[in-house]
């Protein structure tokens, strides 16, 4: 089962026009984390889970879905 929350980190951030700086210093995470969530080459830290879902202000639910 491939994750999708990379790509939907992606997506919700080009939506509200951020950058990937911008989603790193609100998170305190390095603009290379967030790279790498998008790539899907790693994904956040369960503690940062909720945090990125208040963010771009979708559940947990949406974040992990396949039709974001």
């Amino acid at each position: 089962m491939e994750l999708q929350i990379g790509s939907n980190i992606r997506k919700l951030r080009i939506q509200r026009s951020m950058t990937q700086r911008e989603v790193a210093n609100t998170l305190c995470v390095t603009v290379q984390a967030v790279s790498k969530w998008e790539q899907g080459r790693s994904y956040p830290d369960l503690p940062l889970l909720l945090p990125i879902a208040n963010m771009f202000s979708v559940t947990l639910d949406e974040l992990f879905s396949k039709q974001l």
